[in-house]
């Protein structure tokens, strides 16, 4: 006669698994002989807040190009709830939102009028532009200057239009690159509320590059540490720096494994652009 405890094993085992809304399995892209990306292995669960972190260079936009169907893997594979991110495209395409380093907005237009292009790339439907178009400018706080010129927007509110612009068609995964590039410290903090109010009230999954210890610290359940292309570790914020030791950071937790001091600053290339993008979006 079987045990108790092999009855609620067997209960246990029978229980639906959730499956994670993304996964990779040694995903790779060289550039000549160059490794940008070097076997990444990730798994993200619906809901969460998955952070990818480390300096410019590291590998974190490329990840996220190739997971955004931008550019393909030279070997490995991803999946986006179930989907091939190379031979299913254009279905992973309908699934995901994406808000890009580089400025995506268009100066020239109002905001309501960026909406409305991106509703139309969408497909959303003509009788629910209008409604979709003011909840989003609505929950990302922009409902009051809609019709001002995106030019005369602040940094900060240009990343919640860009962030608006991407959940218009309610994605099930949001990916942010770099989304506080160029705030201060109090619009950053401020973009920060949207991204966990996103998050609480639509249950959208999203996944944030950063190179600010801090905002992967802030926002994410669980944070990847990357270093020239690979995953140095992987944990809860918690847990890494538990790992590390009593009263130590998560750039504490950077210099232990890849045993470098965090550098953001780039190189002169990466300085300019980023100098560059940042002036013209405060």
């Amino acid at each position: 006669m079987p045990s108790l405890r092999t009855e609620l094993v067997g209960i246990l085992d029978t229980e639906p698994k959730v499956k994670p809304i993304l996964e990779t399995s040694s995903l790779t892209r060289c550039f000549g002989t160059l490794t940008a990306v070097d076997r990444l292995n990730i798994s993200i669960q619906p809901g969460e807040m998955f952070g990818l972190v480390g300096p410019n260079g590291a590998g974190k936009t490329t990840v996220i190009k190739m997971l955004t169907t931008l550019l393909p893997p030279t070997s490995g594979n991803a999946l986006v709830a179930g989907y091939d991110v190379v031979r299913n495209a254009t279905q992973v395409r309908r699934l995901i939102g994406y808000v890009p380093q580089l400025l995506s907005a268009d100066g020239s237009l109002t905001g309501r009028e960026n909406m409305l292009i991106l509703a139309k790339l969408y497909h959303i439907p003509r009788k629910d532009r209008e409604v979709r178009i003011h909840d989003a400018l609505n929950f990302m706080g922009l409902v009051d200057v809609a019709n001002k010129m995106v030019r005369e927007y602040s940094g900060g509110m240009i990343r919640r239009l860009e962030i608006a612009q991407s959940i218009l068609h309610r994605p099930r995964l949001l990916f942010l690159d770099e989304p506080t590039l160029g705030l201060d410290p109090i619009a950053r903090r401020a973009l920060w509320e949207h991204i966990q109010h996103l998050r609480s009230e639509y249950g959208t999954t999203i996944l944030l590059t950063t190179h600010y210890m801090e905002e992967a610290d802030q926002l994410c359940d669980r944070v990847a540490i990357m270093h020239l292309g690979s995953v140095a570790a992987i944990d809860t914020p918690t847990e890494l720096k538990a790992s590390v030791g009593e009263d130590a950071t998560l750039d504490d937790v950077f210099a232990y494994h890849s045993g470098y001091e965090v550098d953001s600053g780039g190189n002169y290339r990466e300085v300019s652009r980023t100098r560059r993008v940042a002036r013209r979006i405060t």
